[in-house]
């Protein structure tokens, strides 16, 4: 088994929202400045797979107009319930998300990108598959909206490793797990 980590590279509201309740994402916009990509190309070339929900997934195809980017640079997983055929350079997984992560970790390669979604996010820690949290905190309060941390999963104990504080407001934290 070789070192790969799966990590949950993902943005947030202030108050725990990834989304709105109807999948509005242009509160993200916020911090968008020219030049500044806060850390993501860098952290992209650490990654060869990437693992996303469904419903994310069918988000990111309705705002891209029926494109998945990371199926451009990454293996790309989708965990879904229902069967389906692979398309676009994306595999639709339906078993046990741990034989999953387990088979791809048994690979050669670089880490493993999770985004998207409270339920995969869930589903990653009630089995423990976590290494790593990196969570950018957007200078935000929705009020209300879709979760990433839906609750109900055992205690994580993670350890801080330094964060960074960006001009527009936004904080990168890092977290390993214990």
């Amino acid at each position: 088994m070789n070192d790969r980590k799966l990590i949950l590279y993902i943005s947030m509201s202030l108050d725990g929202f990834l989304a709105t309740k109807d999948d509005d994402l242009s509160w993200l916009s916020i911090v968008e400045k020219e030049g500044e990509d806060y850390g993501y190309v860098k952290f992209n070339e650490t990654v060869d797979t990437y693992i996303v929900g469904r419903k994310t997934y069918d988000t990111v195809l309705k705002l891209t107009g029926g494109t998945f980017p990371p199926a451009k640079q990454h293996k790309c997983y989708v965990i879904t319930r229902k069967e389906r055929k692979d398309e676009n350079g994306v595999s639709f997984f339906t078993g046990k998300i741990e034989n999953l992560v387990k088979e791809i970790k048994k690979e050669k390669g670089k880490n493993i990108y999770c985004d998207g979604g409270g339920q995969i996010v869930k589903l990653l820690m009630e089995k423990n598959l976590i290494d790593e949290y990196r969570i950018a905190i957007i200078p935000i309060i929705l009020g209300d909206g879709k979760r990433l941390f839906l609750g109900e999963t055992a205690r994580v104990n993670l350890t801080a490793l330094p964060c960074k504080q960006f001009e527009s407001g936004l904080i990168m934290l890092h977290y390993i797990r214990k």
